[in-house]
């Protein structure tokens, strides 16, 4: 329905919501919540369904999402909040998520001072001897077939020499046995590495790379307050990822 012909009531709710989304992010594009009810059903405190589309989202860490879609079914809310215009939930909910994240999201966060701080001073084994390391610069890449292009430059402590590690990796979605039963949670595996250059270079270095990539496509980094997601499904296409799971939301966040 138009927003001319949506309710005055569903309308502030919406207002409402949006502005607790936004209050969580470093930065956003745009957000917009869509509650669909209507007056009568509202007063009984039901919703009919709840969807969020956003762009461009920042979260802590500088963390990156192009889009972020969640939708939901019926929602039961407590009707007293919605007279002071809030969406305050009687019970738990849950929702289909969607979350793309493009090749310069990714890069962005890569080389942002967060994770670049974790990839300093790495102690690790090149032709069988310990070696402290510093990474310069990560190229992360989505090249099509269903494949993930890394490629690091990294200096060597002791003698000030650059080489160079490129790899292609496929990453797929594996129910998550070892992770924690509250969680329940589906993780990324990166198999079938592909060395473009460096391969002898550092098996430890992979690795570190692999964490670091594994860490930003989990999920969990995308949460709001009040919502825990689980990965169900992973698409990779030229220059983007999407990631599809399921939310479970305990609460809408709130400014």
């Amino acid at each position: 329905m138009s927003q001319e012909d949506r309710d005055l009531g569903e309308q502030a709710l919406s207002k409402v919501a949006e502005a607790g989304i936004s209050s969580q992010l470093d930065e956003v594009v745009d957000v917009d919540v869509d509650i669909a009810t209507d007056p009568f059903k509202l007063a009984q405190g039901e919703l009919d369904s709840v969807a969020v589309n956003g762009r461009g989202m920042v979260m802590e860490k500088d963390l990156r999402m192009e889009e972020m879609h969640l939708q939901t079914g019926h929602v039961g809310v407590n009707p007293l909040s919605t007279v002071f215009g809030n969406v305050e939930l009687t019970h738990p909910t849950d929702a289909t998520a969607q979350v793309v994240l493009t090749e310069g999201d990714i890069n962005r966060a890569f080389n942002s001072d967060y994770l670049q701080q974790k990839l300093q001073e790495l102690e690790v084994s090149i032709d069988e001897k310990p070696t402290k390391i510093y990474v310069r610069q990560i190229e992360f890449s989505l090249p099509g077939d269903d494949k993930i292009f890394l490629q690091a430059s990294v200096e060597l402590e002791q003698s000030g020499e650059t080489k160079q590690v490129a790899f292609t990796t496929t990453p797929r979605v594996s129910s998550g046995a070892a992770a924690p039963a509250k969680r329940d949670r589906h993780q990324v595996l990166l198999e079938n590495i592909e060395y473009h250059e460096g391969e002898g270079l550092s098996p430890e270095l992979t690795e570190k790379l692999l964490e670091q990539a594994r860490e930003l496509l989990d999920l969990r980094n995308f949460e709001l307050e009040g919502m825990s997601l689980r990965l169900r499904k992973l698409e990779v296409a030229s220059e983007q990822i999407t990631l599809l799971g399921d939310a479970h939301i305990e609460q809408f966040p709130s400014e």
